[in-house]
């Protein structure tokens, strides 16, 4: 499964990209994950591919169980037809009302403002949960 991680601003903090590679050599086994950093959602809507499966994280979205997270990989790879999936990190302000339009999911991670860096780790490790969720591999705990 190849999926995108476009996110808003940089990792400058070294332990912020330790964190990161981390997950993105446990992930690995399950997908192709590549992190794509923009400056604008604008940059962010045209790094988009056209037929990709677009999850935006917004505090207006849904709030999902690790479960019903879990459940994105598992109905995109029954139904996705091949089509890219795409997480989309906001900057400080959110995301503009045209990549909420583009969207085909908004969630969120609960109701508190989470610094974007830090929602880029918690959303890598939500990912790699739900590959292991799926898989019905160790790691979760319900």
């Amino acid at each position: 499964m190849n999926i995108s991680l476009l996110a808003v601003g940089r990792l400058k903090e070294s332990y912020f990209k330790e964190a990161q590679a981390e997950y993105l050599k446990r992930l690995r086994p399950y997908c192709n994950l590549k992190v794509s950093e923009q400056k604008t959602d604008e940059a962010m809507l045209a790094a988009i591919p056209e037929r990709a499966l677009v999850i935006a994280l917004d505090e207006r979205g849904k709030q999902l169980s690790s479960r019903e997270f879990a459940n994105i990989f598992e109905e995109h790879g029954q139904f996705g037809g091949g089509a890219p999936l795409v997480f989309a990190i906001g900057g400080a302000d959110g995301h503009n009302d045209a990549l909420r339009s583009r969207a085909n999911k908004l969630i969120a991670f609960g109701r508190a403002t989470i610094a974007h860096r830090l929602v880029r780790l918690v959303l890598l490790e939500q990912i790699y949960r739900g590959f292991r969720i799926v898989r019905g591999e160790p790691y979760h705990r319900d």
